[in-house]
């Protein structure tokens, strides 16, 4: 391992090689505290709840076997009516096993890329007001910061008031 190299959990580690397979020089962080909430997470990095990016995995479609990513800024709370409305397809706020055979990874950790299936994803219009926000890695404990251009880019979603 190199001087500037971390050792991180496995899960934390499939979101550092993501991000380096993006071409974002993106250092994953795992942190004593947990980064479970919105709240934990904002506490542990020291910002505005509303800098933390929530990752919520909803059911979609008519069969409920679909899934959809919503990146909510942790101030937010999404409206499952107007995400429904957009896609299409009522929604419901997914359970955790169907959380983690989508993403590959547990609620309270999901990042917004590398998941285990392609998400379609919608990415909160009030992210874009931040210099900077902070995303889950992996695990709950894990952490990355990045710009709301560079979300754009790693997750290639849609922008919208989601609440």
């Amino acid at each position: 391992m190199r001087d500037d190299e971390v050792n991180l959990s496995a899960s934390a580690q499939r979101v550092q090689d993501e991000l380096a397979r993006n071409g974002l020089k993106i250092q994953v962080v795992e942190l004593p505290d947990s980064t479970r909430t919105a709240q934990e997470a904002a506490e542990a990095v020291q910002c505005e709840v509303g800098q933390i990016v929530k990752s919520l995995v909803f059911r979609g479609g008519n069969s409920g076997e679909g899934a959809v990513l919503v990146l909510t800024s942790g101030a937010n709370r999404v409206d499952e009516d107007v995400m429904s409305k957009r896609i299409g397809n009522p929604i419901t706020m997914a359970d955790p096993k169907f959380v983690r055979e989508k993403t590959g990874y547990a609620i309270g950790g999901v990042p917004p890329l590398g998941h285990t299936t392609p998400l379609p994803t919608f990415i909160d219009r009030s992210l874009m007001d931040f210099d900077f926000i902070w995303a889950a890695a992996g695990t709950p404990r894990a952490v990355f910061r990045l710009t709301p251009d560079e979300l754009l880019k790693l997750t290639k979603g849609e922008v919208l008031a989601v609440s």
